[in-house]
């Protein structure tokens, strides 16, 4: 098993996707950056202590509006023709047929992405907390630090679960654009939730969109793993600009859904793996 991970860490830097990755990272801390340097400055200079922490909010959320999107498409796009783009060039066919069962190839494939993608991850993270600590100060709450990067990891596993079921039904084109979709949205219902928590609604319409929002959520929870982190990581500071830090957060039961869900993909995928005919 340990030569499939290795050998996934391999395949991800040779096609380069991480490379382009990292170098478009860099691009964007640097954005980043300036714009940190910019709404901090602005911040500092103002005596409101509650408009202070609003902007430091309004820093981090931005910065990891892009980190969300950025995890979650590396996560898609270097997993979602894992199978059938392999079986369709006939490399999985020589793979398998050496003595290794099917269930350590795929469960290697999935730890492979999963560490890898996981390792990026907690690097953007730290870049994101500390740019926003220079410019703008961070809360000293490292049990709230703590409890965001795991949901921000968690977002990983979830991915890369979903996208390799997807890879077993679909080819590696028609399983890109059914991740895309599904994370849209997971996605879209996060914005429902923001317009509902930013716009003065009426009740009705509020309830409506609120159903409307969780149920989007449910179908690709990696968003809503988004939006709960920003939350615990703000302190709750949604109350104030809600449009821009996820408004009313996913709650725990949600959490506990996601890693079920993530459980569930992962298990159906090496069922149906184990039973594919190549």
């Amino acid at each position: 098993m340990n030569t499939i991970i290795a050998s996934t860490w391999q395949e991800m830097l040779r096609r380069k996707m991480l490379l382009i990755t990292l170098i478009l990272t860099a691009l964007f801390l640097a954005v980043f950056w300036f714009i940190a340097d910019t709404v901090g400055a602005d911040s500092a200079a103002g005596g409101d202590l509650l408009m202070q922490y609003a902007r430091r909010s309004a820093i981090l959320s931005l910065g990891f509006f892009f980190g969300g999107f950025v995890v979650a498409f590396l996560a898609i796009f270097s997993s979602f023709s894992v199978i059938s783009g392999e079986a369709e060039q006939g490399v999985l066919q020589s793979v398998l047929t050496r003595p290794i069962p099917r269930w350590k190839w795929y469960v290697g494939r999935w730890i492979g992405y999963v560490s890898l993608i996981g390792a990026y991850a907690l690097v953007l993270f730290a870049a994101i907390l500390l740019i926003t600590n220079v410019h703008a100060g961070m809360t000293r709450d490292y049990g709230d630090i703590a409890v965001s990067l795991l949901l921000f990891l968690a977002s990983v596993p979830v991915l890369v679960s979903a996208s390799m079921v997807g890879s077993t039904l679909f080819s590696g084109i028609g399983n890109g654009v059914f991740m895309t979709m599904l994370y849209g949205a997971g996605w879209l219902g996060g914005m429902v939730e923001k317009v509902r928590g930013a716009l003065p609604v009426e009740p009705d319409v509020e309830a409506t969109l609120s159903r409307i929002g969780a149920l989007l959520s449910l179908i690709m929870p990696a968003d809503g793993l988004n939006r709960r982190m920003q939350y615990v990581l703000t302190q709750g500071a949604g109350e104030t600009i809600p449009f821009l830090t996820g408004g009313n957060p996913p709650s725990n039961a949600f959490v506990w859904y996601a890693g079920v869900f993530a459980i569930f993909a992962f298990g159906l995928g090496l069922w149906l793996f184990k039973r594919k005919d190549f």
